[in-house]
């Protein structure tokens, strides 16, 4: 499958009653969840490492073809440089192992302060995941310092990318600062505002899209990736797309029409969305109780 369509999160109380069905119960947010989205960002690994049984019943509560994108822990990449944590980062590896073929792109989120001054370092850490990761796991990087976008520093990084076969995390944040109002005003993480560079370094991309909660604001912005996604569709890429909100509630129904819009320039390459086939299994029956 080469394009998978999901949101940051899988658990989310107030998706009760709109994505999920009324009386849906907390643990069982991840199975219906994996039955209307074909991915999901794993950010729970960034806080908390998962005991081995966890990882497992992950797995056996979602479907073949859905895939987990675990994002490294802030113990590895948020500690300073890189390459200390290499212990660390190969245990996190092992246990992602334990998800099976649910496993998809892992991908390291580098805090703003980590400038390309590391560069050594980041270059070490790729040699080091090329060369003892005993897997064929494949990681993504999202770097958040303005100095990786400056010209010269991003081909660098690029060219980096490319020669050890690791993907680019790429962040888009433009909806939620080039709208008339701030929907991050009562957010606890606000996202940076830092330039959009839409290149691809492996197979595969991950596109982390920050939407506005109007889905309105969000059209110019989601008709540009659907022509970007449709051009590395063709190209045999492997896209990710993950789509974020300041408010989550909308982030489903946004990611749906993100699809919509995938399949009206590119039916052939855009697999179904589940959520689509739920709902036309349930209308007929629906039409049928109608008529009683």
């Amino acid at each position: 499958m080469s394009f998978r369509l999901g949101c940051a999160i899988w658990a989310y109380k107030d998706w009760v009653g709109d994505l999920f069905p009324k009386g849906s119960r907390p643990a069982d947010f991840l199975q219906l969840y994996s039955r209307r989205f074909m991915t999901v960002e794993g950010n729970t690994t960034f806080y908390s490492v998962p005991d081995a049984a966890t990882v497992q019943r992950w797995a056996s509560q979602t479907p073949a073809g859905f895939q987990f994108c675990p994002k490294l822990p802030r113990q590895i990449t948020h500690q300073g440089r890189l390459v200390p944590q290499l212990p660390a980062l190969l245990s996190f590896v092992e246990r992602m192992q334990g998800l099976g073929n649910r496993l998809g792109v892992l991908f390291a989120q580098l805090p703003p302060s980590y400038s390309p001054a590391e560069l050594a370092d980041l270059q070490a850490f790729l040699r080091a995941w090329t060369t003892e990761v005993p897997t064929e796991a494949k990681l993504a990087v999202e770097l958040r310092h303005p100095g990786w976008f400056e010209l010269e520093q991003a081909n660098h990084l690029n060219a980096l990318l490319a020669d050890f076969g690791v993907g680019r995390v790429l962040l888009d944040t433009r909806p939620i600062y080039e709208c008339p109002d701030d929907p991050q005003l009562t957010s606890e993480r606000r996202k940076p505002r830092l330039p959009l560079q839409p290149v691809t370094t492996a197979a595969f991309s991950i596109v982390r899209y920050i939407s506005h909660p109007e889905l309105a604001y969000n059209q110019t912005y989601l008709e540009f990736w659907a022509m970007q996604v449709q051009q590395w569709l063709q190209q045999n890429q492997q896209v990710y797309f993950f789509v974020h909100c300041p408010v989550e509630q909308h982030s489903p129904h946004i990611a749906r029409h993100f699809q919509q819009l995938l399949e009206l320039v590119e039916p052939d390459l855009v697999p179904p969305l589940p959520w689509n086939l739920i709902e036309s299994a349930v209308l007929p029956v629906a039409r049928q109780l109608d008529l009683f």
